[in-house]
């Protein structure tokens, strides 16, 4: 791959004075790099927004055909290529599973929450015959006013609903075959994303003196240590434990994550999350911190905006921000300081009106738009992509951006596509025959158990100046393609100790990085295109 850095004016010198020139051409390119960073592509930011909780059929099951009886209207370009659907794969009245996949209306965007457990969802995935789901991840009894019907696990939306993501498929790139890096919830997912690696992590008390859990560690070693498959809250967190209310043990995470890797090469970088911003201030030490702010989503149902266990970062003590201090002003944004790189999704949106978008950013919705099923839905998320993205796209850095939206797990909603395995295990408690033959054929990296996967397949997306344009990759990727992306565009190099950035599919299927077709595609607050515009990507 080429490094795209500036070219010096020294370079330029006529020949008889190149070898004069020789050092301050270096000299040049030096300070540019500092100043930017010498990256492999032209993208010199890049933005993941991670959300929550949906499989890829869940929302591309019949894309690019929408039934345009309710929502908003949607009709797909001429052009548009073939994905892996449930209805390209003839699945919507045929079906191997109990029930039939039934389209979800966009008045039905507030749905139960399903069972998204590591071992459930191997359950359901029955070998890769997918044709279990009922049985396995299937949850119909909710809070009263949420949609149920039998079968819910199945069911889908369709681009009357979810039109922004369909929109931002036509007009950008979208892989039909990115998944989980393992089986698993939220918590996974998102360590996956930093590092590659869920093994590496021991449960402690409140107080942090090391214990037992089975819930926080499974398949411990004798010195507690080892993989996390559940949702436990960090310790390096104030707001752990519902504020401190509850008593619960907490997960801390040993190794590296690419925050090191990007601190190490001097590279500006932030993880920004809703309700991150505490509603009672840290006041010194015997005090904690209170993330108590809430919001409502278009049901009216009100949650609290901040996760602990949606919040990586926060497991590890070298890049955690127990106290959830404010960055110490909005230029230092990225840098280290006593914000420790973790800010509110406000910082962000601070961030980028004062030109200040650090070279990295990983963005996390409050929970109310986050995408995930029993508080959140897809008319709420887009909200918030529209929102953001709109704004990137307006910002003068958005030459040289890329946008990923990913997600952290697929709630255990039905796809009917499974991944070929790339590391197995063979926990007898845990492990289904997708992972336990997986063993025997292409191993257990470092011998650390319940880490199979690639998991549940999720959609990821690709939106930027570089992406190619109505486009879909078949690539088999997952979470750790995005970790690998960056560890490869800013030379950080590889988190090691058996990472799955080390096996991941590369996302460059996704890019045109050669002869870019530059777009500014913004969106109405329904999903709708607003207005399309050719843009000149930076290309160094």
């Amino acid at each position: 791959m080429h490094r795209f850095t500036a070219v010096g004016a020294a370079s330029l010198a006529v020949a008889g004075l190149v070898v004069a020139s020789a050092t301050a051409s270096s000299a040049h390119d030096q300070r540019d790099d500092a100043r930017r960073g010498a990256t492999a592509t032209p993208i010199k930011h890049l933005v993941v927004i991670f959300n929550e909780n949906v499989s890829f059929d869940h929302y591309f099951a019949t894309y690019p055909n929408a039934a345009n009886t309710d929502g908003t209207r949607f009709t797909a370009a001429h052009a548009t290529p073939r994905a892996n659907t449930l209805q390209t794969a003839g699945l919507l009245t045929s079906n191997p599973n109990s029930a039939l996949p039934q389209r979800l209306s966009s008045s039905q965007a507030l749905t139960c929450d399903q069972n998204h457990g590591y071992s459930a969802e191997q359950k359901a995935a029955d070998g890769g015959r997918n044709d279990l789901y009922v049985q396995n991840t299937d949850v119909e009894t909710c809070t009263p006013g949420l949609f149920t019907e039998p079968g819910l696990v199945m069911d889908y939306y369709d681009g009357n609903t979810v039109t922004g993501l369909w929109n931002y498929a036509q007009h950008y790139a979208m892989s039909d075959n990115s998944y989980s890096t393992t089986f698993g919830p939220s918590t996974p997912g998102a360590i996956n994303l930093i590092s590659g690696q869920t093994h590496g992590i021991h449960a402690v008390t409140p107080t942090g003196t090391p214990t037992t859990d089975s819930y926080v560690v499974a398949s411990p070693d004798a010195n507690g240590v080892g993989t996390v498959i559940n949702d436990p809250d960090p310790y390096y967190d104030d707001c752990s434990n519902s504020n401190a209310t509850r008593s619960n043990n907490l997960a801390v995470a040993s190794g590296k994550n690419v925050g090191d890797l990007l601190n190490a090469k001097g590279v500006t970088w932030g993880w920004f999350q809703g309700g991150f911003k505490p509603t009672t201030p840290y006041a010194g030490p015997g005090t904690k911190a209170v993330c108590g702010a809430k919001s409502t989503n278009i049901g009216g149902g009100a949650s609290l905006d901040y996760s602990p266990h949606h919040s990586p970062f926060e497991y590890y003590a070298s890049t955690s921000n127990p106290h959830h201090l404010a960055p110490s002003s909005v230029a230092a944004i990225g840098h280290t300081d006593q914000a420790n790189h973790n800010y509110d999704v406000s910082d962000f949106d601070a961030a980028l009106a004062a030109g200040n978008l650090p070279a990295v950013s990983f963005v996390k919705a409050p929970e109310y738009q986050d995408g995930h099923a029993g508080y959140s839905d897809p008319i709420d998320e887009q909200h918030f992509l529209v929102k953001e993205i709109n704004a990137l796209q307006k910002s003068p850095d958005w030459s040289s951006t890329a946008v990923v939206v990913a997600y952290d797990d697929s709630d255990g909603w039905y796809d009917h596509q499974s991944a070929v395995i790339t590391n197995g295990s063979n926990d007898p408690a845990r492990d289904s025959a997708i992972c336990t033959s997986a063993a025997a054929t292409v191993g257990v990296a470092g011998g650390y158990a319940d880490r199979c996967g690639p998991g549940t397949r999720q959609p990821l997306l690709v939106i930027s100046p570089f992406s190619k344009t109505n486009y879909v990759d078949h690539t088999q990727t997952d979470q750790a393609s995005i970790l690998s992306f960056v560890e490869t565009n800013w030379g950080t190099g590889r988190i090691g100790d058996f990472s799955a950035d080390a096996k991941a599919g590369s996302l460059d299927g996704l890019f045109n990085f050669h002869r870019p077709v530059g777009r500014q595609v913004l969106l109405n607050t329904d999903g709708s295109v607003a207005s399309v515009k050719v843009t000149t990507p930076q290309h160094d």
